[in-house]
């Protein structure tokens, strides 16, 4: 019964990784195997199958796929007002040492694009900026990699772990901020390990240490505070400016001078104004405040927009509950009404808007297909019983020591979809069956659950998905082999590392 009920992502192993299958067939095909093996092996009626499959349509169209498309909506209407062009001018503009370009571009700025639209564009948009200006194409593609090691978790406003909160019933603010603290670590290390790479040595820390320091906790703090206080979709937001923000000062007030990291200057490029750089950072201060003003934090708003919402009960057979659509008070919708107001400030006119819009959603058509398919497949496998199955032989299998590979398993989630937010679908349930199953206490539940979207921000470094965008951006044919070796060096550490916070983090709080 083991093997029927891990069939689906079994299927989606081979068919992602072996045959390289389009992930919109491979999911949709997952979908129909664990149909089939939900009705004929594990009992489910076509009925309730229908039902769990309709739940997951929800579930993927309201939130997750509103997020999804307002947040690269807003990044595209960016590049079509030329607002992001401003955005490359004013951060280009800081130094010419390749190191402080790296942190600033690829660690700061590829952490804001991660937060606010996720989806390779913090990897591709940086890699992509990094090589423009001269830096080395592979250094470039290697180091973004990198720096998307960690924000993932929190990318498109906090997708992943608001997933993780609808699949495991866990509360979205806490799983955020059991995942900053394993991740916290890491997050101070990336800057560190970014600027040894682009030297080649250690070496390269000479005259840097400050700044990575700076690009490290400046990111740290505000991330930990935030998604204590806020939840996920702020976090690596307000983590990625405080980042930038320290990477600047420490820029102006200790300039870093090393020849052998000299770049050509930007000098003779003409200054932006502080009024064209208001409007090009305008959608995303707008998508920061709307957020923030109607967060937990301010209940006088938050309180009567949460009312605005329906419950419907989808799914009717056991372990069955209505499922809440949010109207209002939710990202997509926030997120959408700044990129418009942003937009028309910028002065994109109505039906230019809808028609980026518009351009977005097909873009996005086959995206939207693997996301649907993907969560009504952990939807059916979940009401049929076959992630509970795959948990105890998990557990049979690791015994207590289950908390050591929770984060890698959700590493392969991320290596097989390319998303963390599917593999927070994949295996959210299971990692909180897994966690019962060895008698973990509710707030351990919660830290090994959490371990999910970390050891999902490492599988994002090794995905296919992520190496295809890292080569497409450098523009560099054939360079996929070089990137993926070089990705699989850093993630081996990094996962054992997150193994290891994993379980003795889980016995400190249990």
């Amino acid at each position: 019964m083991f093997m029927i009920a891990l069939s689906p992502i079994l299927w989606l192993i081979i068919a992602l990784s072996i045959l390289h299958m389009p992930g919109h067939k491979a999911c949709s095909l997952a979908l129909v195997i664990s149909f089939v093996a939900g009705i004929l092996a594990y009992g489910m009626t076509a009925l309730h199958a229908v039902q769990a499959f309709l739940e997951g349509v929800a579930l993927a169209c309201w939130p997750i796929l509103l997020v999804i498309v307002a947040a690269i909506f807003t990044y595209n209407l960016s590049l079509h007002t030329k607002g992001m062009d401003v955005i490359k001018k004013m951060l280009t503009s800081v130094s010419n040492d390749r190191r402080v370009l790296i942190l600033l571009i690829g660690w700061g700025f590829g952490g804001f694009l991660e937060g606010m639209a996720g989806f390779g564009t913090a990897i591709a948009i940086p890699a992509g900026m990094l090589a423009g200006i001269g830096v080395n194409p592979i250094l470039a593609a290697s180091v973004c990699l990198i720096a998307n090691s960690v924000p993932t978790a929190y990318g498109s406003i906090g997708i992943p772990i608001v997933t993780l909160s609808s699949v495991t019933g866990i509360d979205a603010t806490t799983l955020a901020t059991y995942t900053a603290l394993q991740l916290a670590p890491l997050t101070f290390l990336c800057p560190f390990v970014m600027t040894i790479v682009t030297g080649g040595s250690l070496k390269a820390l000479k005259g840097m240490f400050t700044m990575c320091l700076a690009a490290s906790c400046c990111f740290l703090l505000p991330e930990l505070v935030i998604a204590f206080f806020m939840g996920p979709e702020l976090a690596v937001v307000a983590g990625s400016i405080g980042a930038m923000a320290g990477i600047v000062a420490c820029a102006k007030l200790f300039p870093v001078h090393d020849p052998a990291y000299a770049m050509l200057s930007q000098d003779d490029e003409d200054p932006v104004t502080a009024s064209n750089g208001l409007k090009a950072w305008l959608p995303f201060i707008l998508i920061f405040i709307f957020l923030l003003v109607t967060s937990k934090l301010i209940p006088a708003i938050h309180d009567p927009l949460n009312l605005i919402k329906s419950s419907i009960l989808i799914y009717d057979g056991e372990g069955g509950a209505p499922y809440t659509f949010t109207w209002v008070a939710t990202p997509g919708i926030l997120i959408l009404l700044a990129a418009f107001i942003g937009g028309k400030v910028q002065g994109a006119g109505l039906d230019e808007m809808v028609s980026v819009l518009k351009t977005t959603i097909i873009n996005l058509r086959f995206t939207i297909l693997t996301i649907i398919t993907v969560i009504a497949t952990a939807k059916v496998m979940g009401y049929a019983g076959m992630t509970h199955e795959i948990a105890e032989t998990a557990v049979a299998a690791t015994g207590t020591a289950y908390p050591a590979v929770a984060a890698f398993i959700g590493s392969i989630g991320t290596f097989i979809t390319g998303s963390a937010t599917s593999s927070c679908v994949l295996f959210g349930k299971l990692q909180t069956d897994s966690a019962m199953a060895i008698g973990a206490s509710p707030a351990a539940q919660a830290w090994i659950a959490s371990a999910n979207a970390t050891g999902a921000c490492a599988g994002k470094m090794i995905s296919p998905q992520s190496i295809a965008i890292a080569v497409a951006a450098i523009g560099i044919t054939g360079a996929d082999g070089k990137l993926l070796h070089f990705a699989v060096k850093v993630y081996l550490p990094f996962i054992i590392i997150m193994g290891l916070i994993v379980y003795f983090g889980q016995l400190l709080i249990g």
